[in-house]
């Protein structure tokens, strides 16, 4: 039991990394975006050749996949997202071609066998009595130090207020002067860079291959729905329990069971509750 405690909320910290990123263009730009998983799968990607083929230092790795992630958040969002502004199925649609084009990069360039990534940092600690890698260990203390700074950032900066109020009301926000166009760029650079970190802790966590990019997609869309739009608390709470999840699953049941209880929680909170257990109500 104390092992499932532990693991569950080591992995639940990833997941809320992870599912911040989505919740970001989700509830500023209100967009599913689809290829979201994919800039997971390439910052894992890039890691892997910096880190490894070329024996870059890890911290080189980490920062040329955040930089790589930034550059495709920053990218989408000119080339795509306003090119076709307004159509938000247009660009959903785009997002996962976007995700379909890069996987198949991916395995242009690298192939399609999967790959081990060594640990970010190795070895193993005992943690109240569980057994626990550094490498998850450090990437929940990275994840949780990433979310923190980001909550500060949107709850105290000028930046981070105009992207709560572009969240809440488009219109209204660029009547009192904020540039909803700059403020979901910076969202989109944002995102790019949770992405591909978490898309660096996942892999090293999983394995390495190109279709990876949907088990991350498939927890960001539940976490997201599930605790609401635009709600950081929400996303917060949820990862806790979709990662809880996924650890009792995995111990106690079969692994191949992993997403069904995650997908399950997604239909019964969409008949139930629309705007998520703590998102806020659309008004029209």
């Amino acid at each position: 039991m104390t092992q499932i405690l532990i693991q569950g909320l080591l992995l639940s910290g990833l997941y809320a990394l992870i599912a911040m990123g989505f919740m970001l263009i989700f509830s500023i730009g209100r967009t599913l975006n689809l290829a979201y998983g994919a800039y997971l799968m390439v910052g894992g990607y890039v890691y892997f050749w910096l880190s490894q083929q070329l024996g870059l230092p890890k911290i080189v790795g980490i920062g040329g996949a955040v930089l790589v992630g930034v550059l495709m958040g920053l990218l989408k969002h000119r080339l795509i997202v306003k090119t076709l502004k307004g159509d938000h199925v247009a660009v959903e649609i785009s997002t996962l071609i976007l995700a379909v084009v890069l996987q198949a990069g991916v395995v242009l360039v690298f192939g399609d066998s999967s790959k081990i990534l060594l640990p970010i940092v190795p070895g193993v600690v005992t943690v109240a009595g569980a057994q626990v890698t550094y490498n998850i260990l450090v990437a929940t203390i990275i994840s949780w130090v990433v979310i923190l700074a980001l909550y500060a950032f949107v709850r105290g900066t000028h930046t981070g207020r105009a992207m709560q109020a572009v969240s809440m009301d488009p219109k209204g926000a660029a009547i009192s002067g904020i540039d909803p166009d700059r403020i979901n760029l910076i969202t989109w650079g944002i995102s790019g860079a949770l992405g591909a970190l978490g898309g660096v802790f996942f892999a090293s966590y999983t394995q390495l291959y190109p279709s990876m990019w949907v088990a991350p997609l498939i927890i960001s869309v539940a976490v997201v729905i599930v605790g609401g739009i635009g709600s950081i608390l929400g996303t917060l709470i949820v990862a806790h329990i979709v990662g809880f999840l996924e650890v009792i699953i995995v111990s106690v049941w079969a692994p191949e069971l992993r997403g069904v209880f995650t997908m399950l929680l997604i239909i019964g909170v969409l008949v139930m509750r629309p705007q998520g257990l703590f998102g806020r109500e659309e008004t029209h």
